[in-house]
């Protein structure tokens, strides 16, 4: 049978929502294109609900809602293959976003990491390696293997923020090499060189803002941090996201003719002494008082010190902040012989190799698995990044886990003084960082195993209980040990069909529900499309458990990343939508969980989707839930239930060949 072709649709659609230059954002849901329309005046509204192809067209919640049913992602695919709305050309969608700024920060960071994370991992490996070169007595003086390999991994590090920098370019829709030239004006050897040079005065002496003025420009001091920004990350997305900013508003007022010259030269002249002078030192500033704070906290408490430096530390790394204590560990071990600083640090990395464990035993999801074990093997050799932007911050809960692992740990090797003699290799390795150079191995030297052991221990089992959450969206939502269970039996009452019925009924294609709540006619349902039935015949739930199960022995043929709806086809043909909530696709995926892949053969009585209905209605949005017969034409007739209500696993619909 030939593949249907969309293009004449496709194109017949965006002519009559006013062109591509009419569309400020599209967006689609499992029957409908959400389109951000500038004008929606200019959209023949009366020709799109009456052109073969759409079922109808809604106008809600400031969107511009053409209607098209099962074809709907095939219909979206074409129009991002014909038209720019596809290469990212267009202005921004002004589609609201509720997220709160961290999770947008989290989301923003994470994702630049995404397009390299494997390199990143694999040059970690070869750190590693390094490592234990290091360990049988090589150096790059006396090794050419040991040279080699360690600029092979540490090269991608050293110059990360340029990695960062062609995405952060990307995401912000900025000329890439213009981004470019900014960010490699961070790692210019002259910056960090700096520190070399004479001091001309001193800010704010005396104080934790105390910072060595080098050189300055127009007679304003220019305030460098004394190691550079080689592997900084934060200032580098601020000054390319300011960089594009300048670079839009310098192109819409120089003259196309000088623009492809003039728009970089200006763009570059003003972000990069911007840069240096108000994002650089803001950083350096609040590295200098993170410092004060932990050393005012040490002589306070030394396992108040130990919990929340050792907790806080992947994130200080994240921000680039963390550069106000390293230098300060360097000086107390010059001047002491120990120091408890970096030796609180190398702790960080053990949980997040507990958790990643825990991943590889109790997640599916191919993508996790691919990242993990590597990441995994980096965390041994004391290299985090991988995990931290491929999978920790992505996933949220389990980066809270390995802070709450190191909260723990870290308390407990403050608690024992735990000092370290030397600074050298990482992760496993660091152990022997912590031998007294003259008693050899002390209490500091058993304490910090116990520590590593004792985060590895914690951020295994902390993430053993607690669900995996999916990395992608179309993956299963949680990993568990409970998820693998498949009951035998299920709780009945008069009511209530049990699994063995609810496959038999199937079979006769008797649909169960599957979800607990009121029963409505298809006309209550708080949408026209849906009311109307041009989707199909069906009924409307009000729920009352935020639980979606099969209604029969099928197959999940559709199912939208955010969770709030799910389509398939059971296996005497019978084909269901089954629609949680209206205008759901506004959360997100926030308060839905996705237990199934599509594509999946399910079983009656088997979970689906969880879902919160609190959290829709907190949003301001109706928890109706249309069950809709999508191919109705199929059947002479569909007749519901007559019961006002049913629970998962009720009788609820026939479909009558």
């Amino acid at each position: 049978m030939p593949k249907k072709d969309y293009t004449a649709l496709t194109k017949d659609i965006m002519e009559h929502v006013g062109g591509v230059e009419n569309v400020n954002g599209l967006r689609h849901c499992v029957t409908r294109l959400r389109f951000n329309l500038k004008d929606e005046d200019k959209a023949d509204t009366d020709y799109l609900k009456k052109r073969e192809g759409v079922v109808t067209v809604v106008k809600a919640n400031g969107q511009y809602q053409v209607v098209i049913g099962n074809d709907v992602t095939n219909v979206y695919d074409r129009i991002m293959e014909i038209t720019p709305l596809g290469s990212g050309t267009t202005t921004e969608t002004n589609e609201q976003d509720d997220r709160s700024f961290l999770d947008k920060f989290i989301d923003l960071v994470s994702g630049l990491f995404q397009p390299f994370l494997m390199p990143l991992a694999a040059t970690g490996m070869i750190k590693g390696i390094v490592a234990i070169l290091g360990i049988m007595g090589m150096t790059a003086d006396n090794s050419g293997l040991y040279f080699l390999l360690q600029a092979a991994g540490d090269g991608f590090f050293q110059f990360l923020p340029i990695m960062v920098a062609v995405n952060a370019a990307q995401k912000f829709k900025m000329n890439l090499f213009t981004g470019l030239a900014i960010a490699v004006a961070f790692l210019h050897p002259s910056v960090a060189a700096v520190a070399d040079t004479p001091v001309l005065y001193t800010l704010f002496s005396g104080t934790p803002l105390e910072s060595a003025i080098h050189l300055t420009a127009f007679g304003l001091p220019v305030i460098l941090p004394q190691r550079g920004y080689y592997s900084t990350i934060i200032p580098i997305i601020i000054a390319i996201w300011l960089g594009s900013v300048i670079e839009k508003w310098a192109k819409n007022r120089i003259p196309q003719v000088v623009s492809s010259f003039l728009t970089p030269f200006i763009t570059v002249l003003i972000t990069v002494p911007l840069a240096f002078t108000v994002i650089g030192p803001v950083a350096n500033w609040l590295s200098s008082l993170i410092a004060a704070g932990f050393m005012g906290l040490y002589g306070f408490s030394p396992m108040i010190f130990g919990a929340l430096l050792t907790a806080s530390w992947q994130i200080l790394v994240i921000f680039g902040v963390h550069w106000g204590l390293v230098p300060l560990g360097y000086l107390l071990l010059a001047n002491n012989g120990s120091e408890s600083i970096l030796a609180m640090t190398v702790i960080s990395t053990f949980p997040a190799i507990g958790v990643m464990a825990a991943m590889l035993i109790k997640s599916k999801e191919k993508k996790v698995r691919d990242i993990a074990l590597p990441g995994m093997i980096s965390a041994i050799f004391g290299v985090t990044e991988p995990i931290i932007y491929g999978l920790l911050l992505p996933m949220r809960k389990p980066f809270i886990y390995v802070i709450i692992a190191n909260f723990i740990a870290g308390g407990y090797a403050g608690l024992m003084h735990v000092v370290d003699y030397r600074t050298g290799g990482l992760g496993i390795f660091s152990v022997l960082n912590y031998i007294h150079p003259e008693n050899g191995l002390g209490s500091e030297f058993w304490n910090i195993l116990i520590t590593f052991a004792m985060a590895t221990v914690l951020g295994f089992v902390i993430q053993m209980i607690f669900p995996v959450p999916s990395l992608d969206p179309k993956s299963d939502t949680t990993s568990s040990a409970e998820d693998e269970m498949t009951p035998t039996t299920t709780e009945t009452n008069s009511a209530t069909v049990s699994e063995s019925e609810m496959a038999a009924s199937a079979r006769e294609e008797i649909i169960a529900s599957p979800v607990s709540g009121e029963v409505h006619p298809m006309s209550d349902t708080p949408d026209e499309v849906f009311a109307s039935q041009a989707l199909g015949k069906g009924v409307m739930i009000m729920p009352t458990e935020g639980v979606v199960s099969a209604p029969a022995n099928g197959k999940v043929t559709a199912l939208f990343p955010t969770g709030h709806a799910i389509g398939m086809t059971t296996d005497m043909g019978t084909e269901l939508l089954i629609h949680i909530g209206i205008n759901t696709v506004q959360l997100e995926g926030k308060g839905f969980e996705i237990l199934v892949h599509q594509g999946d053969s399910v079983t009656a009585g088997q979970e689906l989707i969880r879902f919160d209905i609190d959290t829709i209605k907190q949003a301001n949005l109706s928890t109706a839930i249309p069950i809709v017969i999508t191919n109705t034409v199929d059947y002479t007739d569909v007749l519901p239930t007559t019961e006002s209500q049913v629970s998962r696993g009720d009788y609820l619909l026939t479909t009558l060949k």
